[in-house]
Protein backbone atom coordinates (compact mmCIF):
# COMPACT_ATOMS: atom_id res chain seq x y z
CA UNK A 1 0.00 0.00 0.00
CA UNK A 2 1.25 3.31 -0.71
CA UNK A 3 1.79 6.24 1.63
CA UNK A 4 0.14 9.41 0.82
CA UNK A 5 2.97 11.80 -0.02
CA UNK A 6 1.23 14.55 1.22
CA UNK A 7 0.69 14.73 4.98
CA UNK A 8 -2.38 14.91 7.01
CA UNK A 9 -3.37 17.47 9.39
CA UNK A 10 -4.53 16.60 13.06
CA UNK A 11 -7.98 17.16 12.14
CA UNK A 12 -8.14 15.29 9.18
CA UNK A 13 -6.01 12.46 10.39
CA UNK A 14 -8.44 12.41 13.34
CA UNK A 15 -11.81 12.38 10.66
CA UNK A 16 -9.80 9.86 8.69
CA UNK A 17 -9.15 7.14 11.92
CA UNK A 18 -12.84 7.77 12.67
CA UNK A 19 -14.02 6.77 9.25
CA UNK A 20 -12.08 3.53 9.63
CA UNK A 21 -9.50 5.09 6.71
CA UNK A 22 -6.45 2.54 6.32
CA UNK A 23 -4.34 4.69 4.72
CA UNK A 24 -4.87 7.10 8.06
CA UNK A 25 -3.47 4.55 10.09
CA UNK A 26 -0.57 3.45 7.71
CA UNK A 27 0.24 7.09 7.66
CA UNK A 28 0.30 8.00 11.75
CA UNK A 29 2.07 3.79 11.90
CA UNK A 30 5.11 5.18 9.74
CA UNK A 31 5.18 8.97 11.48
CA UNK A 32 7.14 8.60 14.77
CA UNK A 33 6.33 12.51 14.21
CA UNK A 34 2.88 11.80 14.70
CA UNK A 35 3.14 9.95 18.52
CA UNK A 36 2.58 14.14 19.87
CA UNK A 37 -0.24 13.91 17.62
CA UNK A 38 -1.56 10.64 18.70
CA UNK A 39 -0.90 11.83 22.41
CA UNK A 40 -3.00 14.87 21.76
CA UNK A 41 -5.83 13.27 20.70
CA UNK A 42 -5.63 10.33 23.89
CA UNK A 43 -5.87 14.00 26.26
CA UNK A 44 -8.85 15.68 23.76
CA UNK A 45 -10.69 12.43 24.19
CA UNK A 46 -9.94 12.05 27.89
CA UNK A 47 -10.97 15.34 28.22
CA UNK A 48 -14.34 15.32 25.90
CA UNK A 49 -15.05 12.01 28.60
CA UNK A 50 -14.58 13.56 31.52
CA UNK A 51 -16.46 16.77 30.41
CA UNK A 52 -19.14 13.78 29.90
CA UNK A 53 -18.77 12.57 33.25
CA UNK A 54 -18.90 15.80 35.41
CA UNK A 55 -22.59 15.16 36.42
CA UNK A 56 -20.96 12.81 38.40
CA UNK A 57 -18.49 15.14 39.99
CA UNK A 58 -14.91 16.35 39.73
CA UNK A 59 -13.34 13.27 40.26
CA UNK A 60 -14.71 11.57 37.60
CA UNK A 61 -13.46 13.98 35.25
CA UNK A 62 -9.94 13.83 36.90
CA UNK A 63 -9.80 9.80 36.60
CA UNK A 64 -11.15 9.93 33.17
CA UNK A 65 -8.04 11.93 32.31
CA UNK A 66 -5.38 10.13 33.93
CA UNK A 67 -7.02 6.73 33.19
CA UNK A 68 -6.93 7.46 29.88
CA UNK A 69 -3.62 8.51 29.49
CA UNK A 70 -2.09 5.54 30.80
CA UNK A 71 -4.35 3.54 29.78
CA UNK A 72 -3.42 4.42 26.05
CA UNK A 73 0.05 3.66 27.23
CA UNK A 74 -0.37 -0.04 28.90
CA UNK A 75 -3.07 -0.53 26.05
CA UNK A 76 -0.89 -0.39 23.05
CA UNK A 77 2.21 -2.03 24.90
CA UNK A 78 -0.19 -5.11 25.63
CA UNK A 79 -1.38 -5.05 21.99
CA UNK A 80 2.41 -4.31 20.94
CA UNK A 81 3.49 -7.33 22.99
CA UNK A 82 0.39 -9.61 22.34
CA UNK A 83 0.29 -8.89 18.14
CA UNK A 84 3.93 -9.45 17.99
CA UNK A 85 4.31 -13.06 19.88
CA UNK A 86 0.37 -14.09 19.75
CA UNK A 87 -1.29 -13.25 16.34
CA UNK A 88 2.14 -11.79 14.20
CA UNK A 89 1.83 -12.64 10.73
CA UNK A 90 4.58 -13.26 7.86
CA UNK A 91 4.30 -9.28 7.29
CA UNK A 92 4.02 -8.34 11.27
CA UNK A 93 7.03 -5.78 11.83
CA UNK A 94 6.06 -3.29 14.30
CA UNK A 95 7.48 -1.27 17.35
CA UNK A 96 5.33 -0.42 20.21
CA UNK A 97 5.62 3.48 18.99
CA UNK A 98 3.33 2.50 16.13
CA UNK A 99 0.63 0.53 18.22
CA UNK A 100 0.92 3.92 20.30
CA UNK A 101 0.31 6.01 17.08
CA UNK A 102 -2.34 4.13 15.64
CA UNK A 103 -3.88 3.30 19.24
CA UNK A 104 -4.23 7.13 19.49
CA UNK A 105 -5.86 8.04 16.76
CA UNK A 106 -8.69 5.51 17.44
CA UNK A 107 -9.94 7.12 20.23
CA UNK A 108 -10.80 9.96 18.06
CA UNK A 109 -14.66 8.75 18.13
CA UNK A 110 -14.18 9.34 22.08
CA UNK A 111 -14.49 12.79 21.68
CA UNK A 112 -18.15 13.13 21.20
CA UNK A 113 -18.11 11.73 24.59
CA UNK A 114 -17.86 15.41 25.46
CA UNK A 115 -22.23 15.12 25.18
CA UNK A 116 -22.08 12.54 27.90
CA UNK A 117 -23.83 15.78 29.86
CA UNK A 118 -26.79 15.33 28.14
CA UNK A 119 -29.13 12.83 30.21
CA UNK A 120 -30.28 10.04 28.39
CA UNK A 121 -28.14 11.33 24.70
CA UNK A 122 -25.52 10.70 27.20
CA UNK A 123 -26.04 7.13 27.84
CA UNK A 124 -26.95 6.14 24.48
CA UNK A 125 -23.50 8.40 22.82
CA UNK A 126 -21.36 6.43 25.58
CA UNK A 127 -22.53 2.81 23.92
CA UNK A 128 -22.22 3.64 20.20
CA UNK A 129 -18.88 5.38 21.16
CA UNK A 130 -17.48 2.31 23.07
CA UNK A 131 -18.76 0.08 19.85
CA UNK A 132 -16.88 2.73 17.54
CA UNK A 133 -13.62 2.72 18.94
CA UNK A 134 -13.71 -1.52 19.72
CA UNK A 135 -14.13 -1.20 15.56
CA UNK A 136 -11.15 1.95 15.19
CA UNK A 137 -8.90 -0.43 17.60
CA UNK A 138 -9.25 -3.30 15.64
CA UNK A 139 -8.39 -1.52 12.41
CA UNK A 140 -5.56 0.34 14.45
CA UNK A 141 -4.00 -3.01 15.33
CA UNK A 142 -4.97 -4.46 12.14
CA UNK A 143 -2.93 -1.24 10.35
CA UNK A 144 -0.24 -1.10 12.37
CA UNK A 145 1.19 -5.15 13.14
CA UNK A 146 -0.10 -5.97 9.43
CA UNK A 147 -2.30 -8.73 9.73
CA UNK A 148 -5.12 -10.16 9.08
CA UNK A 149 -8.70 -9.26 10.53
CA UNK A 150 -8.96 -12.58 12.62
CA UNK A 151 -5.37 -11.60 14.31
CA UNK A 152 -6.24 -8.37 15.11
CA UNK A 153 -9.45 -9.13 16.99
CA UNK A 154 -7.78 -11.54 18.70
CA UNK A 155 -4.86 -9.15 19.61
CA UNK A 156 -7.67 -6.61 20.37
CA UNK A 157 -9.49 -9.29 22.94
CA UNK A 158 -6.75 -10.27 24.41
CA UNK A 159 -4.95 -7.28 25.16
CA UNK A 160 -8.07 -5.43 26.64
CA UNK A 161 -8.58 -8.87 29.02
CA UNK A 162 -4.97 -8.60 29.93
CA UNK A 163 -5.64 -4.92 30.76
CA UNK A 164 -8.73 -5.49 33.03
CA UNK A 165 -6.94 -8.04 34.95
CA UNK A 166 -3.94 -5.67 35.22
CA UNK A 167 -6.30 -2.47 36.01
CA UNK A 168 -8.28 -4.79 38.71
CA UNK A 169 -4.73 -6.06 40.35
CA UNK A 170 -3.76 -1.93 40.66
CA UNK A 171 -7.25 -0.95 42.00
CA UNK A 172 -6.81 -3.70 44.37
CA UNK A 173 -3.28 -2.84 45.50
CA UNK A 174 -4.50 1.48 45.45
CA UNK A 175 -6.84 0.00 47.85
CA UNK A 176 -5.43 -1.54 50.20
CA UNK A 177 -2.29 1.30 50.25
CA UNK A 178 -5.11 4.09 50.92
Amino acid sequence: MALPTARRGLLERMVGAALLDGDVYEEVEHDPNATVEAALVVVLAAIAAGIGALREGLAPFVVAIVVGLIGWAVYAYLAYWVGTRLFSGPQTVADWGQLLRTLGFANSPRLLLVLGVIPIVGAILSFIVFVWVLVTTVVAIRHALDVGLGAAIGTAIVSWLAFVIISFVVSLLVGIFT
